[in-house]
């Protein structure tokens, strides 16, 4: 698929998102678009897993760790047709399945509950791991926050992926630069983050976070690689809108009917 169309596909999944936003009165509208040319790149591009079979063994799994942004995942797998569009207006509503985080067992292409920050990777490198034991060819893929490497159960899951030379395993990190309450280098210091990811025995690359052709290639690179792979994406948090870019209000905060109009037109969406 072309880039422009992989373009087009970004902006109307995050239009998706910010109705599903404010019709919910949910937060962490930022965290989500600044992901999602990142869940196009994955689900447009390397990762196989049919929509009409999504518990097949042979599927490739992606894990969204960062589970704050299920708005921004929901939105993906209807865009991909695991579930109805129509199951986007029940997000975060009484009686509705999709979640403010994402369940277990539940929703056609979750394969995790997640959110609770610092369990996904672990979690992803034992299904890694089961894929070597087993001799199956899938591909597993899990997408970090950048405050999510505060926690030390990612560094110990980093530690025992190398040493387990999980080539089937990559870490998409979403870097937009931000916590829930401050500049993610000012809560902790992770810079150099390539650097510590390296010399944890990871194959790392640093990208652009919003170029989806790039962030594919990238992706395909590194399948074939005797160590597992983190993909530092560099993002820009409230992406796409440019009132929400780079500003941490938006973290928590709800657009007003006349933002999520403006919102819309530029994102051309009409």
């Amino acid at each position: 698929m072309n880039l422009n169309k992989l373009n087009n596909i970004a902006s109307r999944i995050r239009s998706d998102v910010i109705k599903m936003c404010y019709d919910s009165k949910s937060a962490h509208l930022a965290s989500c678009l600044s992901c999602i040319d990142i869940l196009v790149a994955i689900y447009w591009g390397q990762l196989f897993i049919d929509s009409n079979d999504p518990k097949n063994i042979n599927r490739d799994r992606f894990i969204m760790s960062k589970g704050h942004a299920a708005m921004a995942l929901y939105a993906t797998l209807a865009r991909k047709g695991f579930f109805p569009n129509s199951w986007l207006s029940t997000y975060n509503q009484d009686g509705g399945i999709l979640a403010e985080h994402p369940p277990a067992n539940l929703i056609p292409g979750v394969e995790a509950a997640t959110g609770s920050l610092g369990h996904s990777l672990p979690i992803g490198i034992g299904i890694a791991l089961a894929g070597k034991i087993r001799k199956l060819q899938y591909k597993t893929i899990i997408l970090l926050s950048d405050g999510e490497n505060n926690e030390g159960s990612v560094w110990e899951g980093a530690m025992f992926a190398a040493a387990n030379k999980l080539s089937n395993l990559s870490v998409i990190i979403d870097y937009n630069k931000w916590q829930a309450t401050g500049r993610s280098n000012e809560v902790l210091q992770l810079d150099p983050l390539a650097d510590k990811w390296t010399a944890f025995g990871w194959n790392t690359v640093e990208v652009e976070g919003h170029d989806i052709s790039i962030l594919q290639k990238t992706l395909e690179d590194t399948i074939s690689l005797e160590k597992p792979t983190c993909i530092i994406a560099h993002t820009i948090k409230g992406k796409g809108v440019s009132f929400m870019e780079d500003d941490n209000n938006w973290h928590y905060r709800v657009p007003s009917e006349n933002e999520v109009a403006l919102s819309l037109e530029e994102l051309k969406i009409l």
